[in-house]
């Protein structure tokens, strides 16, 4: 049996390292003809980073990691030059934090990149850096993890969240006046905010959340389950003395309990491998 990959959220990591893969790659493909702007809303570790991680890798040209997989021969593969954002990794306690995150962010990419770009003015910046990276290393993808969590995370001090939420809708707003630049924009997160407040100026991305064609493109399906995890269900029939149906019937009632689009029912990833890894019933991972 392949290896779990419990918290494992790098694409790269999952492969090189053997651990089990379930295969998106086929509603992928069909996701990156869905808009060029994006926005999708989950739970929170149900696997929104892994796909931000696996999307990068696509639009930066890794094909070799994507051998064996639906993919890999059904995209012309080309490299772009990828702003990932994950906001986990940002400070953002107070709004000078979130800003001052931002610009480091900001700063890493025109080093990295050697753009040689000014730092004058908040949006302006952002804006040279994505024009400047476009003109050198052709059109660039965005990919935004988390664009709520300075909301989110201070949900109870109005104050706090309301100028976060100011410093993301001058961040965000910067994407769409750089459109002619742009390849590819998406963001996550775990909560959908009107478009009159943070995503006024970013009002042309396409909300997917409740999309049927890809309500299961994050989470697993039961037949996703039953054929990834067989050899793991049937450690697991041993180690508790139950019968394959009686432990499907099991798990189905304690982890089975997401949908979006009041049709096929998810499995919550990390819950699942925590109950193959631990091999017990865990009352705290209960859906």
């Amino acid at each position: 049996m392949k290896k779990l990959p419990i918290g494992i959220q790098t694409f790269s990591e999952i492969i090189k390292e053997g651990y089990l893969y379930i295969d998106k790659t086929q509603q992928i493909a069909d996701f990156l003809q869905a808009g060029k702007y994006l926005f999708l809303s989950r739970p929170r570790r149900f696997g929104k980073s892994l796909l931000v991680s696996t999307l990068s890798e696509i639009f930066s040209g890794n094909k070799a990691l994507f051998h064996g997989l639906y993919i890999y021969d059904k995209i012309e593969w080309q490299s772009h030059p990828v702003i990932h954002i994950d906001f986990s990794a940002i400070d953002f306690f107070t709004e000078t934090e979130l800003r001052e995150g931002l610009f480091d962010l900001l700063d890493g990419i025109n080093a990295d990149y050697q753009l040689g770009v000014d730092k004058r003015g908040f949006k302006a910046y952002f804006r040279k850096i994505i024009r400047a990276l476009s003109e050198k290393n052709g059109k660039v993808v965005v990919l935004i993890d988390e664009y709520d969590k300075p909301i989110v995370d201070h949900i109870d001090d109005v104050e706090k969240a309301t100028k976060n939420r100011e410093v993301l809708r001058d961040f965000f707003g910067v994407l769409k006046s750089c459109d002619a630049f742009l390849r590819f924009v998406f963001l996550t997160g775990v909560s959908k905010f009107s478009r009159v407040s943070i995503f006024s100026e970013l009002n042309n991305l396409r909300d997917i959340t409740f999309s049927k064609q890809f309500a299961t493109l994050l989470g697993y399906t039961q037949t996703e389950l039953e054929s990834y995890f067989d050899k793991y269900i049937q450690s697991l029939c041993f180690e508790l003395g139950m019968k394959k149906a009686h432990l499907l019937t099991k798990i189905k009632i304690w982890y089975n309990g997401y949908s979006w689009n009041v049709k096929d029912k998810l499995y919550n990833p990390f819950s699942i491998l925590n109950l193959f890894a631990e091999q017990r019933f865990d009352q705290k991972e209960r859906v």
